[in-house]
């Protein structure tokens, strides 16, 4: 048995999948890799077939009918045999030594999840990146849980940024947009072991085509996906008691940031979506309340609180005319030469 299965979801990225799977298989590890083609209609299936001929840690599983990516990850899920899974996705990569100073910590630690940095990579070469111990100020040389630690869930639940032990984890994948929300929650809400490792081990691709870039009303899934991650804490409340106040306003902040973006919910349906904020606000709310953030932030939540949905516009218009009239006046940024990416080769 492998240490670490790594489960790659694969529709419609021809462009990016050979880098992927250079970038993993390229470095040395205990591993076996599982690349799920997502009845993918361009060319990935015979970039997969090629590679899989060449190397006997992959494996590929074959899906009769586009079913998404949450499905496509747990059928990957069910084909792995590692201690660990990893999940990547087809336009990312693993930069150099990741495999491996991901297994130094598996095996130095024996954790449920380990929580990995990542940089968010941009189509100019910039790389910004995001390393969970400092963000969350959490120590980084001890396990920890969310009860322990509850600003873990201000580092992104992408669950590509995290290593899950196959056995502990309590839910599957759901449909729907942001599913990484009512996965990633569960299984850090119910690990007894969280290890952080402070290294960019995750090379996150910005592409426009991105959902997050996508005017449509299957952003309203963030409420079902959030339902989910509470229904989990509700079926054993005082297990999860100390760490539902920093849950919940995560949840109202995620739910904010989706209407924040103007390229998500369209002008006609904003209303409606105020509203389903607010109404989560009264469904989740913890019995003995939870302090309000300070500055901008708990402005915004204050009026969701009162659902107040003229005034939050009107708000919103003031601060985002504010923030352009202070970008116009400051001097232009001296342009400097972008970092190169690394290839690693297969």
């Amino acid at each position: 048995m492998a240490l670490i299965s790594v489960v790659i979801p694969v529709y419609r990225v021809e462009a990016y999948l050979a880098d992927c799977l250079d970038s993993v298989l390229g470095q040395p590890g205990d591993l076996e890799v599982v690349a799920v083609d997502d009845a993918s209609d361009d060319g990935c299936a015979a970039i997969l077939a090629a590679y899989a001929a060449r190397d006997d840690r992959l494996r590929v599983v074959t899906l009769d009918r586009n079913s998404g990516l949450g499905a496509a990850r747990n059928a990957g899920l069910a084909a792995a045999t590692g201690e660990f899974v990893w999940f990547l996705d087809g336009d990312d990569w693993l930069p150099a030594g990741s495999i491996e100073a991901a297994t130094e910590r598996l095996r130095a630690t024996d954790p449920d999840v380990l929580v990995l940095g990542y940089g968010r990579v941009y189509a100019d070469g910039r790389v910004e990146t995001h390393l969970p111990g400092v963000e969350a100020d959490v120590r980084t040389d001890r396990p920890v849980t969310l009860a322990t630690a509850p600003r873990l869930v201000e580092h992104l639940w992408l669950a590509c940024t995290k290593i899950f032990r196959r056995s502990s984890l309590p839910v599957a994948f759901p449909t729907g947009w942001y599913e990484d929300v009512a996965f990633v929650l569960p299984a850090l809400l119910a690990a007894e072991r969280i290890v952080l490792l402070d290294r960019d081990c995750y090379a996150y691709r910005q592409r426009d085509r991105q959902i997050t870039r996508t005017v449509d009303d299957r952003h309203f899934d963030v409420f079902v996906q959030w339902d989910r991650v509470f229904a989990f804490m509700d079926a054993d409340p005082d297990r999860y008691a100390a760490a539902r106040p920093a849950v919940f306003r995560r949840m109202i902040w995620h739910c904010l940031q989706v209407l924040g973006h103007e390229q998500r919910i369209a002008r006609s349906r904003r209303r409606a979506y105020f509203l389903r904020v607010s109404a989560q606000y009264r469904r989740h709310e913890p019995a003995a309340g939870v302090p309000m953030p300070g500055g901008n932030e708990g402005v915004k939540q204050r009026l969701v609180a009162a659902g107040a949905y003229n005034l939050y516009e009107g708000l919103m218009a003031a601060w985002n005319v504010r923030k352009r009239l202070s970008g116009a006046r400051r001097p232009a940024p001296v342009a400097s030469a972008p970092p190169q990416r690394e290839r690693v080769a297969g």
